[in-house]
């Protein structure tokens, strides 16, 4: 029972200090490509979608998710950093790999 106190005491240091309980330390980081994944996921397009693309797929989302529509502002955020994340993601004209 000791043991179980000194433990939950732990946690609870733990979670005070760092701002995470242990286990979520365990946890590893998602990678950029999981972050890539789940932003086409949201936006709902394709791994080879372009620029205009994303571009309407953020505008049929946030006309659903914007507060002004209902929506929530973390959802407005989450899609708007969806699309950064998508368009920062596409090749640009100066790297030479455009036709």
């Amino acid at each position: 029972m000791k043991y179980l106190l000194i433990l939950a005491v732990a946690c609870i240091f733990c979670r005070w200090a760092i701002g995470k309980w242990p286990w979520e330390l365990l946890r590893s980081a998602p990678t950029r490509s999981q972050a890539v994944f789940r932003a086409r996921k949201l936006l709902g397009v394709e791994a080879g979608a372009g620029r205009e693309e994303i571009i309407a797929a953020h505008r049929r989302l946030t006309t659903l998710v914007h507060p002004d529509k209902g929506g929530t502002t973390a959802a407005m955020q989450e899609a708007n950093a969806a699309r950064d994340l998508l368009l920062d993601d596409l090749p640009h004209p100066s790297d030479g790999s455009l036709p």
